[in-house]
């Protein structure tokens, strides 16, 4: 008997999940490990200790105790512990994965191959690393098992990345001096990369408005994108029709990396397997969820409803919350605000009292919320958004046109893409006033440009949930890409 359960273990195939510890990355990848669990493989699902208490603090015990074929494990961060309740500090966060996570994660390993100290876990057959969680790539290779890479950018903003090298060697960057910032110098056009178009030296993700040569961040993207290339595959949460022209540059002319597979979007792809309850009880969110919204929004007209929310890293100075406080009162529109307890620097964030009052019967605030849901609810007419990924594809899928304020990274080269290529958004200033927000919520919900918007979201909406579709690109994409493993798996046996 014990013989028979070591040989279906032995075939069982093994993944090992890790995200970047942070919000953003971490539901992606959740996403892709529930897929491969349907699959057929074992999930081994790992988070930093810091993230797996925040877990468990927002969502109970029970959201960590996993199945029997689907377990949560954690390794540091190598950060000095806290008990706070946000997002780490993110240049301090790469700098200390990439020197302290690599002999946690190996142990870690170790332990998972190891029958004696694992006996119900079958062999780590491959290893799903956040594409900047790279350190992995050297673990997989002493295993000799593949490794596929997790991109949770859009692909537009990972071909930013792509040329940050090309920038340096042609002087772009870094800057001269700070006045370049504000000298119209970030309006210089880079029409040099096949499939990049349109783009301005503003729009490449946000890094690389530095006058530092030794900068830290850029210098940890230049060694991320370095290290894709040893990779068995990259994999993106799009779709193909969403950013074929960039993905065919890359595909033409970066042939160092590995072949690249658009799964997006992920949680559509979800859409189409059963989940037990005790699946959907896995979840990701590291704050509380308040799942009034949806009640409150199930009262509202059709289109009605502004939602307005800057993801898990965007931080703001209070003057700017009042701006967008009081730009939103004065549109005279329904709104939805998430506001997270550290969304403002250095500070709480408490609104003005009058602000609260004026609205309080057109406006509802919550810490945080489902998503997905409230962007596929009928009453929401628009999106004041950051620009993040996750949140830009949850738009394009629910059909919803956007407000795009992006605030670091790729959410610049998103909010390029989201109002000039696919016609759903509009951008405001980085210094925002009350009356640009204003009248950027008025157009979005009753003017023409923003009609034009909705009607083109709405199209977007058909292709992201036909590519999910059996049949359907990502769909097949997904296919392909379990078979790889597998049949990558089988000849290393």
């Amino acid at each position: 008997m014990g013989s028979d359960i070591a040989m279906v273990l032995e075939k069982k195939p093994h993944a090992v999940c890790i995200p970047y510890p942070a919000q953003g990355h971490i539901s992606p990848m959740l996403k892709v490990a529930k897929l491969l669990h349907h699959k057929g493989f074992h999930i081994t699902f790992v988070n930093t200790e810091y993230n797996h208490r925040r877990l468990i603090k927002s969502r109970g015990p029970d959201s960590v105790k996993g199945l029997p074929d689907f377990q949560f494990q954690t390794i540091t961060d190598g950060l000095p512990p806290t008990d706070t309740d946000s997002t780490q500090d993110i240049p301090s966060l790469c700098i200390s994965t990439r020197k302290h996570c690599v002999v946690p994660f190996r142990s870690l390993l170790a332990k998972l191959n190891d029958s004696s100290s694992s006996p119900n876990v079958p062999p780590v057959t491959c290893i799903i690393s956040d594409g900047v969680m790279s350190f992995t790539l050297q673990i997989a290779k002493e295993l000799g098992i593949p490794e596929i890479l997790l991109w949770t950018t859009s692909v537009c903003g990972f071909m930013g990345y792509l040329h940050y090298r090309h920038l340096l060697e042609r002087s772009v960057i870094p800057l001269k001096d700070e006045s370049y910032l504000t000298n119209g110098y970030l309006e210089t056009l880079i029409d040099w990369i096949p499939g990049f178009r349109d783009i301005r030296l503003r729009d490449f993700p946000s890094f690389v408005r530095t006058t530092d040569p030794n900068d830290l961040m850029v210098n940890f993207v230049l060694g991320e994108i370095e290290r894709a290339s040893q990779a068995s595959a990259i994999i993106f949460n799009t779709f193909d029709a969403l950013e074929n022209e960039v993905l065919d540059g890359i595909r033409s002319h970066h042939s160092s990396l590995p072949p690249i597979y658009t799964i997006g979007a992920l949680h559509l792809l979800i859409h189409q397997i059963p989940q037990n309850d005790l699946m959907k009880s896995i979840g990701s969110n590291l704050w509380k969820e308040e799942p009034e919204c949806l009640q409150w929004l199930d009262s509202k007209e059709p289109n009605s409803v502004v939602y307005v929310n800057f993801g898990s890293i965007t931080v703001m100075t209070t003057p700017q919350l009042i701006e967008f406080a009081w730009g939103l009162a004065n549109s005279n529109h329904t709104f939805l605000w998430v506001i997270r307890p550290d969304l403002v620097i250095g500070d709480s964030a408490v609104l003005p009292a009058e602000f609260v009052e004026e609205t309080k019967e057109r406006g509802m605030l919550a810490s945080w919320c489902p998503q997905e849901e409230v962007l596929n609810h009928p009453s929401i007419g628009g999106f004041l958004t950051h620009s993040g990924w996750n949140s830009t594809l949850e738009s394009v899928c629910g059909g919803v046109p956007m407000i795009c304020w992006p605030f670091f990274a790729e959410q610049q080269t998103n909010c390029r893409y989201t109002c000039v290529h696919w016609g759903v958004g509009m951008e405001i200033d980085s210094n925002v006033k009350r009356d640009e927000v204003e009248k950027l919520v008025r157009e979005l919900m009753e003017g023409e440009k923003g009609k034009e918007m909705k009607n083109r979201a709405m199209e977007w909406k058909k292709r992201a949930h036909e590519a999910a579709a059996p049949g359907g690109s990502s769909y097949v994409n997904f296919e392909k890409l379990v078979n790889k493993i597998l049949v990558t798996k089988n000849t290393h046996q």
